[in-house]
């Protein structure tokens, strides 16, 4: 391990300066590769002068700071927190060395590129205030603001802290004691700096990340409106068969999603808007899994699907080959969003195939597992809002990602019909899944399941095709859309959260 010791401190012969030493000898002693910055031996000029440091020159100390934290996998920062913070020699090195472009690159105005991860960091400040009063009366601004606001932010972490506290009056014995725990601190790093559960979730967080959490509440409650719908109808439940019947559909839609990530990466790359909604994990594009690793995690969860829907066939009270049947269609629909050689979404159809997979085809996949028949009316109806009320916010999550599908010739209903005709066509579609509600709640077999909800959800819908007329006639579109994809996601759970509660 390269470790880098900047000691913050502008005078050498101070106890930080002892305590920078100690933790270069421990650290010396554990065969890592050890440098040593001391700032009150730099020149440099400590204010940023112009609008942004990244134009102000820099100067030859400040390149060579740079190289060292470029060349280090640790930084350790030695420093007294004076008036609650650092001294004005460190704030002003940090200000002139972790510059736009080298610490981290502003992707949009709430997404940055972290430049400077996977570092880890160290950090050691003596101060004369006792810790707990740092800590709870303070709030502890001199760590927390190194912490958080500058050294997570470029993408350094775990960050180590070691609080030394009270200096003054602190005897010479309980100092020598520090030095000592500080040495210790540095000759520790022979085992790594991170701990077993740290390693474990640095390799598991870019799979979460992959797999989009956000999306999936969906399709729970889609699958379960058709599994109590055959309750309501025939009076039986099968828990064995709902629970595997997720899994597969939860695995199915992780098989997709993954698939849209391998097969999006160009429009990925070229994407300046994406949001938590729209635009993909990213976790190929900023180079978290590897495309081969995807491609094998794809091939594993096909296996495993395969598996799973053989089990569901076998214990369903439905005919084996209907289930087998119906999955298979099902997945290669979904696949097919982004997969060749259909590539759905890429000519214009990306948008039913979202919106037919997780209405109609969940709430029979729920219905059809405990024993029903496809050609039942109830579970179609129960589908019609839903697929209505999907497809108003599948349409607008195009629009963030509408310069970057049209320059990799992903032919979106957005790309299509161009932003403002394509809002109109949403609020279309949200007044038409009211509209049918109404309809179908008149019905005997719906007169129950939506009730006076339909007023409430009227109201979201006024709400949210207020926001798409907004966004439809504004002179100059917004590239970020994020308030109306909230407005119009949380609207889809009126047609699938409401019905689930009323059949429960």
């Amino acid at each position: 391990m390269k470790v880098l010791v900047i000691l913050g401190h502008p005078r050498k012969d101070s106890y930080c300066a002892a305590v920078a030493a100690a933790y270069v000898r421990g650290a010396k002693e554990a065969g890592m590769e050890v440098a040593y910055l001391q700032l009150s031996d730099m020149n440099f000029e400590w204010n940023v002068i112009v609008p942004s440091p990244q134009y102000q020159h820099l100067e030859d100390d400040i390149i060579k700071a740079q190289e060292l934290i470029k060349w280090a996998d640790h930084l350790a920062f030695v420093f007294p927190t004076w008036w609650g913070n650092m001294p004005a020699l460190l704030k002003g090195f940090l200000d002139r060395t972790l510059t736009p472009g080298f610490a981290f690159r502003e992707i949009q105005p709430d997404a940055f590129d972290k430049l400077l991860s996977p570092r880890t960091a160290q950090i050691i400040t003596t101060m004369d205030t006792p810790v707990l009063v740092d800590r709870f009366m303070n709030g502890a601004p001199a760590v927390k603001a190194l912490t958080n606001a500058t050294l997570k932010f470029c993408g350094v972490r775990p960050v180590r802290k070691m609080l030394l506290s009270p200096i003054k009056h602190s005897t010479d014995a309980k100092k020598q004691q520090w030095l000592m725990k500080v040495y210790e601190k540095g000759r520790g790093l022979q085992n790594g700096v991170l701990t077993p559960w740290e390693k474990t979730m640095r390799k598991i967080a870019p799979w979460i990340q992959a797999i989009r959490f956000q999306f999936y509440p969906m399709t729970f409650f889609a699958y379960g409106i058709g599994a109590l719908a055959f309750l309501k109808l025939h009076g039986g439940f099968d828990l064995t068969v709902f629970l595997l019947g997720y899994v597969l559909l939860f695995l199915m839609e992780v098989i997709v999603v993954f698939s849209n990530d391998y097969y999006d990466r160009e429009t990925d790359r070229l994407n300046r808007f994406f949001s938590p909604f729209s635009g993909g994990s990213r976790v190929l594009v900023n180079g978290l899994i590897s495309a081969s690793a995807i491609k094998r995690a794809i091939k594993l969860l096909f296996f495993i699907t395969c598996g799973l829907m053989m089990a569901v066939a076998l214990l369903s009270a439905t005919a084996f080959p209907h289930v087998v049947l119906m999955v298979s269609i099902l997945f290669l629909i979904a696949v097919s969003y982004t997969a060749p050689p259909l590539k759905l979404s890429y000519h214009g159809w990306g948008e039913v195939v979202v919106g037919f997979t997780h209405s109609f085809a969940v709430i029979l996949c729920g219905f059809v597992f405990q024993g029903g028949s496809m050609d039942t009316v109830f579970p179609w109806l129960l589908g019609v809002p839903l697929f209505l009320s999907i497809l108003p916010a599948i349409i607008m999550g195009g629009v963030p990602d509408f310069t970057a599908d049209k320059q990799a010739g992903k032919r979106t209903l957005v790309v299509r019909l161009g932003r403002e005709k394509a809002a109109y066509l949403a609020a279309f579609f949200v007044s038409l899944s009211i509209v049918s509600t109404l309809l179908l709640s008149e019905s005997a077999l719906l007169q129950e399941i939506y009730g006076d909800m339909i007023y409430i959800a009227a109201l979201h819908a006024i709400w949210l095709l207020v926001l798409l007329f907004r966004f439809a006639r504004a002179e100059r579109k917004p590239d970020r859309i994020d308030g109306i994809l909230v407005v119009a996601l949380s609207y889809i759970m009126w047609f699938a959260l409401a019905p689930f509660i009323k059949l429960l």
